[in-house]
């Protein structure tokens, strides 16, 4: 099938490891993914604490020039589909005055995780595995942006997703259940106050480890680069030692299809992520 697709800026530049798991991933279950042509940024993570009209109007382009393709369009990064689905939701509503454009809302903005985990889809992915991930414990991590507020994502468990967890298990993961896989990691408030996303993120690896975690998997590149990049800062302030390697889930799945580009997108982590599935006899 094929699909508009929206990348987002970071998955040009500090992401390529998340975009070159999703392009292999995509090809062998038939997903032609179509850049939509001359996209621009979403405005996240400032436009809609700076200027109304912006959060609006940038987004909004881009969702009228996936509607010009005629397909409904994918989205990798939360924090870009949460943008694109508000402005889609707005000028839904009338906040129409002034776009020098037009979007009727005829096409559907998917998250690239909800989209991959629907049940056609997992069933593909589960015929591709040749090593299933036995023995890896993990824990998902959706953070805030995917699924919140729900009257915009449309999401159905908005507090306790599911559909990460239902597809790292489709893989062999043994996932385990905990209480933060929608809390905030921080996000942009890395570059301004560090402290806080210090904070955040300290906790989150508790909470992981006391779930019996060896492992966080996300599916957006802030989340994992605000818990992969400050791990052994995190460990100096805290003075307690930190070892957590963070994977996207569409690395995971790369794994299980013993695909050779993964240590690939492996070696661009902060925290070794290759030494645990080396431990697992998985790569």
């Amino acid at each position: 099938m094929k699909i508009s697709y929206y990348p987002g800026c970071s998955l040009e530049a500090t992401a390529r490891d998340y975009q070159e798991s999703i392009a292999y991933v995509c090809g062998p279950l038939g997903i032609e993914l179509e850049e939509i042509p001359d996209w621009s940024c979403c405005g996240a993570t400032a436009a809609h604490s700076t200027d109304e009209f912006l959060s609006i109007a940038l987004p909004g382009r881009n969702l009228a020039l996936a509607e010009k393709i005629g397909l409904d369009i994918v989205v990798p990064c939360p924090m870009c589909f949460n943008r694109l689905k508000t402005a889609g939701h707005e000028l839904q509503e009338g906040a129409r005055e002034n776009m020098p454009y037009a979007y009727t809302g005829k096409i559907k903005v998917w998250d690239l995780l909800d989209f991959l985990s629907r049940p056609e889809r997992l069933s593909q992915i589960q015929a591709r595995i040749q090593q299933p991930l036995k023995d890896l414990s993990v824990v998902c991590y959706y953070g805030c942006m995917a699924n919140r507020p729900p009257k915009i994502t449309w999401a159905g468990q908005h507090e306790n997703p599911q559909n990460m967890d239902t597809l790292l298990s489709t893989l062999g993961a043994t996932v385990l259940d905990w209480s933060y896989k929608t809390d905030c990691c921080g996000a942009s408030h890395t570059i301004a106050r560090p402290d806080i996303v210090h904070t955040l993120v300290q906790r989150l690896y508790d909470r992981a480890i006391e779930a019996g975690a060896e492992a966080i998997v996300v599916s957006c590149q802030m989340c994992q680069a605000n818990l992969d990049l400050p791990q052994a800062k995190i460990s100096e302030i805290f003075k307690k030692r930190y070892d957590l390697p963070v994977y996207y889930f569409t690395e995971l799945i790369g794994v299980s299809w013993k695909t050779l580009e993964v240590k690939t997108w492996l070696s661009r982590h902060i925290v070794n992520p290759q030494t645990l599935l080396k431990r697992k006899g998985l790569i």
